[in-house]
């Protein structure tokens, strides 16, 4: 298994406000920890199946933590204040799962993974 690597798309560093450079800092760092942990997590699996189950957890949390970020975007619109850093974590998130999968050794992984999940919980294709 290959390495991964993500990093921060930097448009979306350069949509955020000059003025804080805090916000691209902490999504390098989040980044850097996300990396490490999903190469652990590659270094720890067993076979291409354990890794993409591993990384589909991963993939899910990035989906949970994007909607949260877009459910702020009109509590904050409507409270007259900016959205932009949450329009940037999400795009983030987003970004990083399509990261993911451009690794041609685990889109195809992820997918399995994903369709086995559905099945799993009782969920069929044709309820979709």
């Amino acid at each position: 298994m290959d390495e991964i690597e993500l990093g921060v798309p930097g448009p979306l560093l350069e949509s955020l406000p000059e003025d804080d450079g805090g916000a691209a800092q902490d999504m390098q760092r989040a980044v850097e920890g996300y990396n490490k942990r999903l190469n652990r997590l590659l270094d720890d699996a067993d076979d291409d199946t354990e890794a993409a189950s591993a990384v589909l957890d991963v993939i899910e949390h990035f989906e949970a933590r994007g909607e949260k970020y877009d459910e702020f975007v009109p509590e904050l619109r409507a409270w007259g204040q900016s959205p932009i850093f949450a329009i940037a974590w999400r795009n983030l998130y987003a970004d990083l799962i399509a990261q993911l999968y451009e690794h041609d050794w685990l889109a195809a992984q992820l997918d399995r993974e994903r369709n086995a999940r559905l099945v799993e919980d009782g969920v069929r294709l044709s309820d979709l």
